[in-house]
């Protein structure tokens, strides 16, 4: 989340080397079900989930087939990472923090500027 806010809320951050995906979810019951379930639980996601929404381009969107991983919400697009800055040019405006999920283990961000979004979720 830091790299988004670093980027000035306009992009999604270049995956890792062992993430050959890009996963955005395209509900936001899944998108909460999975910071609420999973990230406040992950040491890797410090222990706090973040709800992200995005406007993009839906004739960009038409390319990537709806992957469905599960139940009835779990649907998802699978973008290649080498696609990420692309997918990132087609973002429309900013992308937003709709939600925040905290774990025992949640430690707070250095970056004041996303301490400050975090803090209207109740730390």
């Amino acid at each position: 989340m830091e790299l988004i806010v670093a980027s000035g809320w306009r992009k999604f951050p270049p995956r890792l080397e062992w993430q050959p995906l890009f996963y955005p979810v395209l509900n936001q019951q899944y998108a909460e079900q999975i910071a609420l379930d999973w990230n406040t639980k992950d040491e890797f996601s410090g222990y706090c989930g973040i709800v992200t929404a995005f406007d993009i381009s839906n004739e960009y969107l038409k390319q990537y087939e709806i992957q469905n991983v599960g139940g009835v919400i779990h649907n998802e697009l699978w973008i290649p990472s080498e696609k990420l800055d692309e997918f990132n040019q087609n973002i429309i405006d900013k992308i937003r923090m709709v939600n925040a999920y905290f774990g025992e283990g949640f430690k707070p961000s250095i970056n004041t500027e996303l301490m400050n979004e975090l803090q209207k979720y109740q730390l």
